[in-house]
């Protein structure tokens, strides 16, 4: 088959030639949408899911629709590290200040948003001297106030009182949502907390891992209220045959329905797994349509891609004793083992590992499904594990 037409592009966010199996979200965000626009506001959504379940395409979907709708879109994606905190600020400060003089120039509202962008374009943070703060500077009346919390509230008021009478709304996205520093998700949590009390038309649509609608409770106990959720799994067999026969076919191309089966089957249902696989299948393939030998051929080489770059990624952030904890895991042969059993085929006990296990979940190496049982945050990770060699992956 020609590479050139190959409709498949395994990569983070990128847009999927068939985007199979979210049509509830879907409809969801166009009913917030469509509320909004009466100024009958409801809640913001939170996706959470397994790496590789597509949550950034899908988060990249909603943003872009809300922006053809006429919303004040803003996108940002959170990073856990220390210098994660200053990049993430300045980070938004620059979107919004970008997003507002698109948003001005398309509802041509320049004088009425100017004073904003200065807001925006002014933020700075403010590290040196204990917890971070944002500073908004104005040339107008408002003040700031040193609280990051206080801050971004006002802008948000400003901005809100400036948007509405539109019928529009301000959208903020936020991926990687669970590595936001705890300053700025505190701020914004009770920013959108107090907007729904007050009728201002601003959204959080965050997405991230499983862990992330814990994370929002611990930081507002509000948080379990505040939101929609939507926990984003594998797709189901239908769905996941579809992401790869509707391009395929879309493209000129075709395969058996045993040749289908294999495909799905290997990915597990999830997308980029079937990304992997759909733009394996379609470059060793002579011709169509696409049969079990191809398939199977494809799976081999799709295997060994993730081998190389998709796993490695994960398994080289971790220490010594990490791969040791997360091998132990893989050993187990369970999805989510206890924590106590993973201890145990280190020959250690639960309190022995603890440290280890805290760090692997701040890397967001792992999560806990429950209490006392942990689980990886990438699918299929147990298995590459296990298909390596080496003391590092020994329990």
């Amino acid at each position: 088959m020609d590479r050139e037409l190959n409709p498949f592009k395994p990569g983070s966010g990128l847009r999927p030639p068939a985007l199979e199996g979210r049509d509830r979200q879907l409809e969801d965000f166009d009913l917030l949408v469509a509320r909004s626009k009466r100024r009958n506001y409801d809640r913001g959504m939170i996706l959470s899911g397994l790496r590789g379940v597509g949550k950034t395409t899908l988060l990249n979907r909603l943003a872009d629709h809300a922006d053809r709708q006429g919303w004040l879109t803003v996108t940002i994606e959170a990073r856990p590290d220390d210098a994660g905190v200053t990049a993430v600020r300045a980070q938004l400060s620059q979107e919004l200040t970008v997003g507002l003089r698109r948003f001005s120039r398309k509802h041509r509202i320049e004088k009425v948003v100017e004073p904003l962008i200065e807001m925006a374009r002014r933020f700075s943070v403010d590290v040196a001297l204990g917890p971070a703060k944002l500073t908004v500077k104005s040339t107008g009346e408002a003040a700031a106030t040193g609280d990051i919390a206080l801050d971004v509230e006002e802008l948000v008021e400003e901005i809100t009182a400036a948007i509405k009478p539109k019928g529009s709304a301000f959208g903020l996205f936020i991926d990687e949502m669970q590595d936001l520093d705890r300053g700025l998700l505190s701020a914004l949590l009770a920013t959108q907390h107090r907007a729904g009390q007050r009728e201002w038309p601003f959204f959080i649509i965050g997405a991230g891992l499983p862990n992330l609608p814990a994370v929002l409770a611990d930081t507002r106990s509000y948080a379990e209220r505040q939101f929609a959720y939507s926990s984003i799994g594998p797709l189901d067999a239908a769905a996941a045959a579809d992401a790869l026969r509707v391009p395929i076919r879309d493209f000129g191309g075709d395969l058996s329905a045993d040749a289908l089966d294999i495909l799905v089957a290997a990915s597990g249902g999830y997308p980029y797994f079937l990304q992997v696989f759909g733009q394996a299948v379609w470059n060793v393939a002579a011709d169509a349509p696409f049969d079990e030998e191809d398939a199977y051929l494809a799976v081999e080489v799709g295997v060994k891609r993730l081998d190389e770059g998709f796993f490695p990624s994960r398994w080289r952030r971790a220490t010594e004793r990490e791969r040791r904890y997360m091998a132990a895991i893989a050993h187990t042969g369970e999805e989510s083992p206890r924590s106590g059993q993973v201890a145990r085929l280190m020959g250690a006990s639960a309190s022995a590992v603890s440290d280890v296990r805290d760090s692997a979940l701040k890397k967001g190496l792992i999560w806990a499904p429950e209490h006392g049982r942990i689980a990886f945050t990438v699918p299929h990770m147990a298995d590459f594990i296990r298909r390596q060699a080496g003391d590092d992956v020994r329990p």
